[in-house]
C-alpha cells in the first residue's frame, strides 16, 4: 500500500499565530496537504536569538537531534519533529500538543505548577519556595509521575539547559510531552531543570535498559545522524552521559547555584 502523504513534512505552512513569550521566533501553523491538516509549531532558523554559549543557527538542529534521541530510546517524549522549509526559510516544525485545562477543575494542578507552600499535595515534590509577583510566598512543585520521571531522565541525557515548567505538557491523549529543546546537547554541563524531584534516586530498571541500548546506537548510525546537527564532541559527550547514567543508575544532584532555569515557567 502507498504511504500516506505527510502534511507535517510536505504540507503548506500557514501561520495562524505566534507564541509571544518565547525567546525565539515561535510560530503556530497549520500544515495542510489536500484535505489533511496538522497543527504545528514552526521555528525558523532566521528567528533564533544569538546565545553566547551555543553556536548561531544551531537551535533548530538541536531540537531535531533531541527528537531523534527520544525516538531512539523508544520513549516518545518529544512530539514528532522535522527540519524543513517554511514561509520564513528553513527551520524546525513540531506537532502541536493540545492540553487539558487542569486549573478549570477544583484543586486542579498541572504536572509542574505553583501553589501555596502549605498546600503541596501529598506525594508531590517541592522544588523551591519563592515570592510570587504579588509578593505572596509560592512553592514550585511537580508530580511524582513516571511519565514525568522519564522526561527527567531524558533531560539528563540531553543536557537540557532549559526545562521550564511550561515545557512539560500533558496531552489530551494521556501522554506527557516535552517541548523546546533548542539549547540541549552541549558538551559542557548545562543541566537546568525544574524536575529535580528524583535527584539522587535510582533510575527505574526499564529506563536503564533503554539507556544502555542507546549507547550502542550512538556507536552506529544514530551517532552519525546526530553529527549532522551537532558537533562530534557533543555526540561524544551525549554517549558519555548515557554510559555514566547506565552505569550508576542514579539521577544526578544539582551542581552549582544555577540548576533551575529562570523564570521557571
Amino acid at each position: 500500500m502507498p504511504v500516506p502523504a505527510d502534511p507535517l513534512a510536505t504540507g503548506e505552512l500557514t501561520v495562524i499565530g505566534q507564541v509571544a513569550h518565547a525567546s525565539n521566533a515561535t510560530l503556530v501553523c497549520d500544515a495542510s496537504l489536500g484535505e489533511n491538516t496538522v497543527r504545528c509549531v514552526y521555528k525558523p532558523v532566521r528567528g533564533e536569538r544569538p546565545l553566547w554559549d551555543f553556536p548561531d543557527g544551531t537551535l533548530a538542529g538541536r531540537e531535531f537531534a533531541s527528537y531523534l534521541v527520544s525516538e531512539a530510546l523508544g520513549w516518545g517524549v518529544i512530539p514528532r519533529t522535522l527540519l524543513r522549509e517554511g514561509p520564513f526559510g528553513p527551520g524546525m516544525v513540531q506537532r502541536w500538543i493540545d492540553t487539558p485545562d487542569r486549573h478549570a477543575e477544583p484543586g486542579g494542578l498541572d504536572l509542574v505548577d505553583l501553589c501555596e507552600p502549605d498546600s503541596v499535595p501529598p506525594g508531590w515534590f517541592e522544588i523551591l519556595q519563592a515570592i510570587g509577583g504579588d509578593g505572596e510566598p509560592v512553592a514550585l512543585i511537580h508530580a511524582d509521575d513516571p511519565r514525568l520521571q522519564r522526561m527527567a531522565v531524558l533531560d539528563v541525557l540531553l543536557n537540557n539547559a532549559d526545562r521550564k515548567g511550561g515545557h512539560a505538557l500533558e496531552g489530551l491523549d494521556g501522554e506527557v510531552y516535552g517541548v523546546d529543546h533548542g539549547i540541549c546537547l552541549h558538551a559542557e554541563n548545562k543541566l537546568r531543570t525544574v524536575l529535580w524531584g528524583w535527584a539522587g534516586r535510582e533510575v527505574p530498571g526499564p529506563l536503564v535498559v533503554d539507556v544502555t541500548e542507546l549507547v550502542q546506537q550512538l556507536d552506529g548510525d544514530l551517532g552519525k545522524q546526530l553529527s549532522e546537527h551537532v558537533t562530534v564532541d557533543e555526540v561524544d559527550a551525549l554517549a558519555e552521559r548515557a554510559r555514566a547514567l547506565a552505569s550508576v543508575a542514579r539521577m544526578p544532584t544539582p551542581a552549582g547555584p544555577r540548576h533551575i532555569p529562570w523564570p521557571p515557567f
